[in-house]
C-alpha cells in the first residue's frame, strides 16, 4: 500500500465513524508561544483540550506535519541512525473532545490496524502506564492481546506530555514487530532501542493539565489524542524494513545519491539529506526562514547539518538546492 492510499484510507476509516476529517496546521503553532515547531496532531486543537475553545464537532482525523528538531520533542542527533527518526513526518490522528475515551479508542485502533490494514495479531505488543489498571484490563480481557505481548511501563515511556506545561495523561502504546532478522529486544527490555519492535501508533487519555509552575489539574473532559506515524505505518505496510525504504524516501534518496555522487544507497548520510531537504523545504512554505534564534535557528542547524554530510560524501560544490524543483 503506497503512502497516499495509507493516507486516505486512515481519514475515510475514521469518517465512517463520524470523525471530522480537519486539515493539517502549519508547522509554525498558532495558538501556542510555548512551542517552536507544531511537534503532534493535537497542537491544533490545545484550546479543545483545555476547554477553553468550544468546536463543532466532538470528533476529528487529521493528517499533520509535524516537526521535531527542537525542545521537548528533538530527534534531530538520531536522524540517519535508526530506522524510525526524523525531523519532519506526518502523523495520523484521532481525537475525542469529551466524546469517548479509553474503551473506544482503544477498540478503534485495534480495528484498524488488524482489520482494516490486516496486520496479523501475533506481530503486534502492547503497552500501557504502569498505573493504568483500566486500560490493561480494555487490552487483555476485551481485546484479548496475549499477555507474552503486553507490559506495563513507567513515566517516561507511557506518560505523554505535548511539552513543560499543558494537556497530558497516561498513553498506551502499539509496537510492530519487524522480525527476529531486525536486531533489538521489546518495548521494557534492555535492548528496547533496537529497530526490531517500532512503535506504530501512541493512544494518549488526556486527563490532565500541567501549569507552569508543576502543578497537575484534571482536564474539563477527558479526551483522547492518538498519532500514528506516516512513515512508520507505511514500512509495516510496505514489508520494508526501516522508514527509508518507504515510497516517500525511495526517489529522494536515489536523486541525493546523484546530486552527491554517493554509491552506497544505505548511507547515513544520505538519510540525513533527504531527511532535512523535506524539513527545510515545508518549514520555507510555512514562513521560516534562517535566522540567528527561535526557530530561523533550527532551520540553519537541520541545513548545516545536511550540508555537513555533503561534505562528508566528498561535494564540494553547492548541492542542496537541486533537491527541490523551482
Amino acid at each position: 500500500m503506497d503512502s497516499a492510499t495509507l493516507r486516505q484510507s486512515f481519514l475515510d476509516f475514521f469518517a465512517s465513524r463520524e470523525h471530522r476529517v480537519v486539515s493539517s496546521s502549519s508547522l509554525v503553532p498558532g495558538n501556542d508561544p510555548t512551542l517552536l515547531f507544531t511537534n503532534a496532531g493535537m497542537v491544533q486543537f490545545k484550546d479543545a483540550f483545555l476547554g477553553r475553545e468550544e468546536r463543532k464537532y466532538s470528533r476529528v482525523a487529521s493528517v499533520q506535519r509535524c516537526l521535531r528538531a527542537g525542545g521537548k520533542h528533538n530527534d534531530l542527533e538520531n536522524v540517519g541512525y535508526t530506522a524510525r527518526h526524523h525531523t519532519f513526518f506526518e502523523m495520523l490522528g484521532n481525537f475525542s473532545f469529551g466524546d469517548y475515551f479509553k474503551h473506544e479508542a482503544i477498540e478503534l485502533a485495534w480495528e484498524y490496524l488488524t482489520g482494516e490494514l490486516g496486520i496479523p495479531e501475533r506481530r503486534l505488543w502492547v503497552t500501557v502506564f504502569e498505573d493504568d489498571d483500566e486500560a490493561a484490563e480494555i487490552w487483555l480481557k476485551k481485546i484479548g492481546v496475549s499477555k507474552t505481548r503486553f507490559g506495563r511501563l513507567g513515566t517516561k515511556a507511557n506518560f505523554w506530555a505535548m511539552g513543560d506545561t499543558g494537556p497530558c495523561g497516561p498513553c498506551s502504546e502499539i509496537f510492530y514487530d519487524h522480525g527476529n532478522k531486525v536486531p533489538g529486544g521489546p518495548p521494557g527490555s534492555p535492548d528496547e532501542h533496537g529497530d526490531r519492535f517500532v512503535e506504530i501508533w501512541n493512544l494518549v487519555f488526556m486527563q490532565f493539565d500541567r501549569a507552569t509552575n508543576g502543578e497537575i489539574t484534571e482536564l474539563p473532559k477527558p479526551s483522547v489524542d492518538t498519532g500514528m506515524g506516516l512513515e512508520r505505518i507505511a514500512a509495516v505496510m510496505q514489508g520494508v524494513p526501516t522508514n527509508y525504504d518507504v515510497d516517500l524516501f525511495r526517489n529522494l534518496i536515489v536523486a541525493t545519491a546523484e546530486v552527491t555522487g554517493a554509491g552506497e544507497l544505505q548511507s547515513s548520510s544520505l538519510r540525513v539529506i533527504a531527511d532535512h531537504i523535506r524539513a527545510c523545504a515545508f518549514l520555507i512554505a510555512d514562513g521560516v526562514l534562517p535566522g540567528n534564534e527561535g526557530r530561523g535557528y533550527v532551520l540553519r542547524r537541520i541545513i548545516r547539518r545536511a550540508l555537513r554530510h555533503g561534505y562528508d560524501l566528498g561535494v564540494s560544490e553547492p548541492f542542496f538546492y537541486r533537491l527541490v524543483q523551482p
